[in-house]
């Protein structure tokens, strides 16, 4: 079994993936007459294929225990999904490159419970990764026609282990 080494997430790390949805080092101003900071363009959005619309939800992932076995990869080929978690809980991501799946192209990312990540469209990503307890989080994702999920099972199970976690010291 091939064990899948954990990264820290940064916008630099994730980008060939998607958006990190993060305050720190965001374009800000003032509005309301000053008694809100609006934290501006936070990641691309692109929902719009085939007459796509923006969907608003929330998803309560169940904490998964460790080590943690990675044998699906889902993606999205008509629009992005964004996950904005609702707590501060870390969580987990991994993803290859959109386009025909390399399972060794496969990354892992350790997000802190404030920062959110957005898939590009047809980003393979694994369902949500929960560590610690019962997690929410807003997920902005494409309705309409057409079939938007494709689910592959991989030729030989990946691991995360909590070693590789807790060298992160999240």
């Amino acid at each position: 079994m091939n064990t899948l080494r954990i990264e820290r997430l940064t916008r630099a790390a994730f980008a060939p993936f998607g958006d990190v949805i993060e305050l720190e080092g965001a374009r800000h101003y003032p509005i309301n007459e000053g008694t809100t900071e609006r934290f501006h363009d936070l990641a691309n959005v692109d929902v719009s294929t085939q007459g796509g619309r923006a969907l608003i939800n929330v998803f309560r992932a169940q904490p998964r225990a460790w080590p943690i076995d990675i044998a699906m990869m889902e993606r999205h080929p008509l629009g992005s999904q964004a996950f904005v978690p609702l707590s501060d809980a870390p969580y987990l991501i991994v993803v290859a490159p959109a386009g025909e799946l390399d399972p060794a192209k496969l990354r892992a990312f350790s997000a802190h419970g404030w920062q959110g990540v957005n898939y590009a469209k047809g980003v393979w990503h694994h369902p949500l990764l929960a560590l610690g307890r019962v997690s929410d989080f807003l997920v902005v994702d494409r309705g309409g026609e057409g079939p938007n999920c494709d689910e592959v099972r991989l030729p030989q199970t990946w691991r995360l282990t909590r070693e590789s976690f807790e060298t992160l010291a999240v």
